[in-house]
């Protein structure tokens, strides 16, 4: 296989949600709420980090999976559980340290909790995938994978970060590149300013798509 072949398309969709695509096959992470209507549309697999209606919503997943009757979902329990019953056998659970097979992706899971938002709001579960030993989506969290990172998905405005722990997350992470995800709160009046504090102190190469913009990796 030419090294062409193997690249893979970056998609990116409003808020916390990418399609990533190969050789005509895609899956998508976290079609949630702020995503569009047919964020998972004509994939094969998606994938969910957590619950939060930012990155989890059942239409948005009932859609992809009428769709496409041999498209899968990849989550954790608590999402499983919502959805699970309106299609048998095609929900699977994971968890830290699983490895599965989606769309041609070899995908790993890594992490377990999200992010501490404020010490009185119960931390609630979250995992990352790291796909193909490539690009990582971590969901709500700022987990760093045991191994390195071509392409972080980073999230970069949340209720749960500040922008200083941004910039030593991509420290700690050391990709060769960053793509902003989480980034539906963020007026582009900031924008500048994180491009340009990202971009000069986190030791990679920062980088922004506008929804339904893409990119080859």
């Amino acid at each position: 296989m030419t090294t062409a072949a193997k690249r893979i398309k970056l998609t990116k969709k409003t808020h916390a949600c990418v399609r990533l695509e190969r050789d005509g096959r895609s899956l998508v992470i976290d079609p949630g709420t702020f995503s569009e209507e047919d964020a998972a549309v004509g994939s094969e697999a998606i994938l969910v980090t957590h619950e939060h209606i930012d990155h989890f919503n059942e239409d948005r997943l009932r859609a992809g999976m009428e769709a496409n009757p041999a498209a899968e979902i990849w989550t954790l329990r608590s999402v499983a559980e919502k959805i699970s019953a309106a299609f048998p056998g095609r929900v699977h659970v994971v968890g830290h340290g699983d490895t599965f097979s989606a769309a041609g992706f070899d995908v790993q899971v890594h992490g377990e909790l999200h992010a501490v938002i404020h010490p009185d709001i119960p931390r609630i579960t979250n995992v990352g995938y790291l796909v193909d030993g490539s690009v990582f989506h971590p969901g709500d969290a700022l987990t760093v994978p045991e191994q390195p990172v071509d392409t972080l998905m980073l999230p970069v405005m949340a209720p749960w970060n500040k922008i200083s722990e941004v910039i030593d997350y991509v420290r700690e992470v050391k990709p060769l590149r960053a793509y902003d995800i989480h980034d539906a709160l963020l007026t582009d009046l900031a924008r500048p300013i994180y491009d340009s504090q990202i971009g000069a102190l986190g030791g990679a190469e920062h980088l922004r798509l506008t929804p339904g913009e893409s990119a080859d990796l």
